[in-house]
């Protein structure tokens, strides 16, 4: 079920049809708690302006069956979440009672600790503070931290906390690979703090996980824990090379650049400088960045090693090392990245293209053979590298390559470059796009259409003009009729 109100709104009137909890709600995800919470009180237009559900036979029986008299009678788990969530506060109060009894309401209990009536958020903090456990907490762990972000949600949290920090550290195990990104991030952050991972752990959790936060937090973590045991002196030469390895290779293998980057930068401590090298034509930016601080430390120089790269090209060079020739090389290095662009591998000649743009070094001539590169990077890449020379490339040239048979890559770019035109040639190539097969491109056509102004190369009250801006009648006439006025034709 969807985290919206409409949905929650629909789930209460299926409960106050008698529907069981697990069929009418997705007890699994935290979002569909707090639609049922905000459903349950959804007015819906109509004469009595109510909730749906309360339209309902539940809706007549559940307060009196919840604050006694004589309707007073055992109620299901489904009607007890609606009077959880009711919309007066002496019913939430009421069913607080009973539903401190039943283990599957313990999210809408949850829900309640932050309830805005001040003696409903005290009697469910009372009660949950009775009936929470450890484990319990670890299940609810989601819910807890989403409603910990509202107005007086800390409470739950805190309690949460509480409760963890004074359980086995085994019990937060089944958050380390939770579903939901804030669980993990929580629970590795606790553990962190209480100490119930070891730095081969914390290496192997940053290497295994996909979430940066969580990357950076515990290679960070792993490495302190490392410096701090070789600062106290708690382990011999021996022993202590084990542990790098134990936390390096982890690290350096990892899939998530900022796990390698940690790994990298801690080559330099560990006195295996040397090795960073085989990272500096590593495919993330800041690793190639790390392995070359860490050479620079030692007394070598990257760039040499770029250099003999790519001067040897073949088809096994990393297109890492010829971005990192372009971020730390010099204007004359550019003959190196321009051979690079007839490379075999698109990687590599994308890498290159781009490698050019940063060193501010611009063949227009090359760049206008690359556009029709079969590899879509490449063209994207060459487009990149034309737009400031776009106003001198030949208009007829691109719009040949606007044609429906060009690949898609080829039209993208090539309408990019006419869109940095002004005047005719833009308004020529958005209007030639207008009613394209291609949804993408004809919507930034569309888009360019309305944005177009005539400049002063435009003859006022030009023919084609008006041609051109009849064709785009796909677009409202009040568009049309203003730009006509702007340009001087009559509409």
């Amino acid at each position: 079920m969807g985290g919206d109100s409409g949905n929650g709104a629909a789930a209460a009137v299926r409960l106050a049809e008698g529907a069981a909890l697990r069929e009418a709600v997705d007890t699994a995800d935290p979002a569909a708690w707090t639609a049922l919470d905000a459903g349950v009180r959804e007015i819906t237009p109509g004469p009595d302006w109510l909730p749906a559900w309360e339209r309902t036979e539940a809706a007549r029986t559940l307060p009196g069956a919840l604050t006694g008299g004589s309707d007073a009678r055992p109620l299901s788990a489904g009607w007890l979440a609606l009077g959880l969530c009711h919309r007066q506060g002496r019913i939430r109060a009421a069913a607080l009672e009973r539903a401190a009894t039943l283990p599957q309401l313990l999210p809408l209990m949850v829900v309640r600790c932050s309830d805005w009536v001040p003696p409903v958020r005290a009697d469910a903090r009372r009660l949950l503070a009775e009936v929470l456990d450890a484990e319990s907490a670890v299940r609810l762990m989601p819910l807890i931290l989403r409603i910990g972000r509202r107005d007086r949600g800390d409470f739950v949290t805190d309690l949460a906390t509480r409760l963890l920090r004074a359980a086995p550290r085994e019990t937060l195990a089944p958050l380390y690979t939770d579903a939901d990104r804030t669980a993990r991030r929580y629970a590795y952050r606790l553990a962190i703090e209480e100490g119930y991972l070891s730095p081969a752990e914390l290496a192997r959790a940053a290497a295994r996980d996909t979430d940066l936060v969580i990357q950076s937090r515990c290679a960070d973590a792993a490495l302190a824990g490392l410096a701090r045991r070789g600062a106290s002196g708690q382990a011999g030469a021996v022993a202590d090379r084990d542990a790098y390895d134990d936390v390096l290779e982890p690290l350096l293998g990892a899939r998530g650049a900022q796990a390698r980057a940690a790994g990298v930068t801690a080559l330099r401590r560990a006195g295996r400088s040397r090795r960073a090298e085989g990272y500096l034509g590593d495919r993330a930016g800041v690793v190639r960045a790390c392995a070359r601080y860490v050479l620079r430390q030692a007394g070598d120089d990257p760039l040499t090693w770029y250099r003999e790269r790519c001067g040897a090209g073949g088809p096994a060079l990393p297109a890492g090392a010829v971005s990192g020739l372009a971020e730390c090389g010099e204007r004359a290095d550019a003959e190196l990245l321009r051979a690079l662009t007839s490379h075999a591998v698109a990687a590599v000649r994308a890498r290159a293209v781009a490698g050019l743009r940063a060193l501010d070094v611009t063949d227009v001539a090359r760049m206008r053979e690359l556009l029709d590169d079969p590899a879509p990077g490449v063209v994207r890449e060459a487009a990149l590298a034309l737009l400031p020379s776009a106003p001198v490339l030949d208009e007829r040239w691109l719009m040949r390559r606007l044609a429906p048979e060009r690949p898609r890559q080829v039209r993208v770019s090539a309408f990019r470059l006419l869109d940095a035109h002004e005047g005719l040639v833009r308004l020529r190539a958005a209007v030639a796009l207008i009613d394209d097969p291609d949804d993408r491109l004809r919507y930034r056509a569309r888009q360019s259409v309305q944005r177009w102004r005539p400049t002063a190369d435009v003859p006022r009250g030009s023919a084609e003009v008006g041609e051109l801006l009849d064709r785009a009648r796909l677009l409202d006439m009040y568009t049309v009729h203003r730009l006509k006025w702007e340009a001087g034709v009559r509409a």
